[in-house]
Order: structure tokens, then C-alpha cells, then sequence
């Protein structure tokens, strides 16, 4: 074995202890990227490719939030939204997407798995998604039983399925936002089976509120009136979607419309702060209701009958 002169033992020694700097160093790094995504807080967004959904992924993520975006069918738009929100992020990637049906109690429980094997914690559940059928209030032969189930599945039994699965996950603290509808207040809206289940949801909200309160875990409700977006512009058709806004302005105190951004707003304050508000119905309308407006004549019975997610 050969030793090395006294005299290069000092260099020797400085080199080694560069070389374990740089090695923990390198490690340091490695370390806080794996856990700066479970740093940061996370939600799901269920619906989160749709207009709304969209809107609240790209607003949380701006703030530095973790976002799992759910869609049924729409994975294209999912991963759009995603890749915006990721563009807010350089040092790691906080967005993943996931398909599942809220209808079904499995897809829901797997959500859940996916944001907790993604990034450890679960802060935020915003449920986003929703469903109806357009039919003329006093088309009565319009809706049949099957209807109302699909809608109940999605709107009101979806959010209570997310719910339940994510609850486990979650710290005193958290928060959980249903996207309603006035339409669940004032009993009108694209159909009554729509206008049933939102109401349900509406009432679900609070009895959550109350059953997960000793929990520390707010849960609160945003009811918008018709927003001015694309999934209402499908659900209309081109011509009668402008006359229907051109009939909201005049006629809603602010003469304003509501779009998805103006919902976002309402609902990310209720997932960041407000640490003391729990079971809220939060109108989201312009005024809307204080001068009763329906959707002009017409509109409802002659709108594309369907369900979006």
C-alpha cells in the first residue's frame, strides 16, 4: 500500500470534503424536489376540463397549489388545463389528470389514490361536476325516470361519493366547494329534474357542513346563475345563446353577465381562506335574482337535449 507524501494529504483532504459537499449537495436537491410537491397544498377538481373547473385549476395553481384535474370524456381539454397549470410551476410538475364518472364510487375512490400517490395530501376538493338535460319546465312527458337519475348520480350523489373518499385524506383545515346552481334556490332552470338535483345538492352541502365540522373540514356550496361560457353556448345553439346574455344584461342589476372566471373567484377564497365560513349557499349572480329571470321563451324546449361532463 502506498502512502502519499505529507504534503498532498491537506489537498487530498479538501477535495474529499468538496466531493461529499457536492454529493449532499446533489442530494439536498434531489430531496427537496421530491418533497416540494407534497409541500405545497393540493386539490381535486372534479368536472375540471369544463368551463369552471378550468378556471379554478389555473387560478390555484398561480397561487402555487397542486391540481388533480378529473374529466369523464374530455381528456384533450384535461390536459390542456394542465399544461397551463404546469407553466405556473417551473420547479416541479403540479398538475395531473385523471378520467373517472363521479357516478361511480370506484372512480371516485381512485381519484382520491392518484392525488395522495401523487403528491401526498389532499387540501382542496372542488366539486365541478355536473350534468342536465334542457327540457321546458312544462313539458312534464319531456323528462322520464331515467332522467332524473342520471342527474341525481352525477350532481348530488357525485359530489357525496368524492366527498366520502377524500374525507380520510384530509386535515382540520381543508375544504370542500360544491358548484351548485341557483337554480337549486329559485326552482328554475334548464329542467326541473336539473333544478331537483341541485336543490339536493344544495341541502347535501349543508348537512356535510355540519357532519364534518368537528373534523375541522368546511364545507360550502357556490350557486352561479347561467354562465356565459361554451358548455351553455353548446347546450343552446350560437343564436340563442347571444339573445338569452343580451336579455341577462338588461335585465341583472350589475347589467353584467357571469363568466367561469367570475365563479373561480367566488370559490378559490373558500378553499385558501375564510377559515371560519362552513355551510354557505354563496350566489354567484350579478343581481340576478333580485329581478326573477327565466330563459327567454323557447330557449329550454328548443335547446340540444344531453348531458356534459
Amino acid at each position: 500500500m502506498k502512502l502519499l507524501p505529507a504534503c498532498l494529504l491537506p489537498a487530498c483532504r479538501r477535495g474529499a470534503r468538496r466531493s461529499r459537499r457536492a454529493v449532499h449537495s446533489r442530494t439536498d436537491v434531489l430531496s427537496r424536489s421530491m418533497s416540494s410537491s407534497s409541500s405545497a397544498p393540493t386539490a381535486i377538481i372534479t368536472g375540471g376540463s369544463g368551463d369552471i373547473g378550468a378556471a379554478v385549476a389555473e387560478m390555484l395553481a398561480g397561487s402555487g397549489w397542486n391540481v388533480v384535474i378529473n374529466y369523464s370524456q374530455s381528456q384533450e381539454k384535461a390536459e390542456a388545463v394542465a399544461a397551463v397549470c404546469r407553466a405556473h410551476c417551473a420547479e416541479r410538475d403540479n398538475a395531473r389528470t385523471v378520467q373517472g364518472s363521479v357516478a361511480e364510487d370506484g372512480d371516485c375512490r381512485r381519484i382520491a389514490q392518484l392525488a395522495m400517490e401523487a403528491f401526498g395530501r389532499i387540501d382542496a376538493l372542488v366539486n365541478n361536476a355536473g350534468a342536465t338535460k334542457f327540457c321546458a319546465h312544462d313539458d312534464l312527458e319531456g323528462l322520464s325516470a331515467e332522467d332524473f337519475q342520471s342527474l341525481y348520480a352525477i350532481n348530488t350523489v357525485g359530489p357525496f361519493q368524492v366527498t366520502r373518499a377524500c374525507v380520510p385524506h384530509m386535515a382540520a383545515g381543508s375544504s370542500v366547494v360544491n358548484v351548485s346552481s341557483v337554480a337549486g334556490k329559485a326552482g328554475t332552470g334548464s329542467s326541473i329534474a336539473y333544478v331537483a338535483s341541485k336543490g339536493a345538492l344544495n341541502s347535501l352541502t349543508l348537512s356535510l357542513a355540519r357532519a364534518l365540522g368537528p373534523k375541522g373540514i368546511r364545507v360550502n356550496a357556490v350557486c352561479p346563475s347561467v354562465i356565459e361560457g361554451e358548455w351553455m353556448r353548446r347546450g343552446m345553439g350560437e343564436e340563442r345563446f347571444g339573445a338569452y346574455f343580451d336579455e341577462f344584461r338588461m335585465l341583472a342589476p350589475m347589467r353584467q353577465t357571469i363568466r367561469p372566471a367570475d365563479v373561480a373567484e367566488a370559490i378559490v377564497p373558500l378553499l385558501t381562506s375564510n377559515a371560519k365560513v362552513t355551510g354557505q349557499l354563496l350566489t354567484v349572480d350579478a343581481g340576478q335574482q333580485l329581478n326573477v329571470l327565466s330563459l327567454p321563451a323557447g330557449v329550454q324546449a328548443s335547446a340540444k337535449n344531453g348531458a356534459a361532463q
